[in-house]
């Protein structure tokens, strides 16, 4: 996507009412443009092939099909289009299985708006995005020591409990007294001992290694 083009959004949800809200609210930047809108998943894998969306904001609990076999089917066929889950469902089951399946981002409907937004503008930048409250729970996980194949340190969790909390290195730095190109060797460190790319990719094998 070029940086003056508008991100192109499909919006998936069985609520009429939820849709039309969050359409209104995303129209309204100028950076962004709602090009569809379905009411279930199968609906979401046409709408997405007749208008090639930048991102998908995909609701889990529909009927005829969920939002985790539409995810499934829009990333077997168009692997380019960002997915975001924008759900009620705190399941960690759901969460990973939709990270799985290719999904970017989990976010829960009491996010804030501002929230929102920056997750959807961060998707450009390759940024992955989970909803604090759930996220907060993968990091309790990470602070035992048999579930990662070596100890972070007492910093390392420090920052990655500021990264699950959507802060920015820059915010990170601020917090902790450091400075930035530090916050950035923690998280690379953090990202070695656990042998994965981003955080959720973390807790995803956490959850192979144990056995869930």
């Amino acid at each position: 996507m070029e940086k003056n083009e508008a991100l192109r959004i499909l919006i998936v949800d069985d609520s009429p009412l939820f849709r039309q809200g969050l359409a209104n609210l995303l129209n309204d930047r100028p950076d962004m443009k709602v090009v569809a809108e379905a009411s279930n998943g199968f609906e979401a894998v046409e709408k997405a092939r007749e208008t090639v969306p930048d991102i998908v904001l995909m609701d889990i609990i529909m009927p005829v099909c969920d939002g985790l076999e539409a995810t499934r089917l829009i990333k077997q066929e168009m692997p380019h289009i960002q997915i975001v889950m924008l759900t009620v469902s705190e399941s960690e089951d759901n969460l990973f299985q939709a990270i799985k399946l290719g999904a970017r981002g989990y976010l829960l409907k009491n996010v804030e708006t501002a929230e929102l937004l920056q997750v959807l503008r961060g998707l450009s930048l390759g940024e992955t995005y989970v909803a604090p409250g759930i996220a907060s729970r993968i990091l309790q996980e990470f602070a035992r020591p048999s579930h990662a194949a070596e100890q972070l340190s007492a910093r390392e969790n420090d920052v990655l409990e500021l990264v699950t909390q959507g802060l920015s290195n820059k915010e990170i730095s601020q917090s902790l007294g450091i400075s930035p190109s530090t916050v950035k060797n923690h998280l690379r460190n953090i990202m070695e001992k656990l042998h994965v790319r981003n955080r959720v990719e973390a807790a995803i094998r956490f959850l192979n290694n144990n056995g869930v």
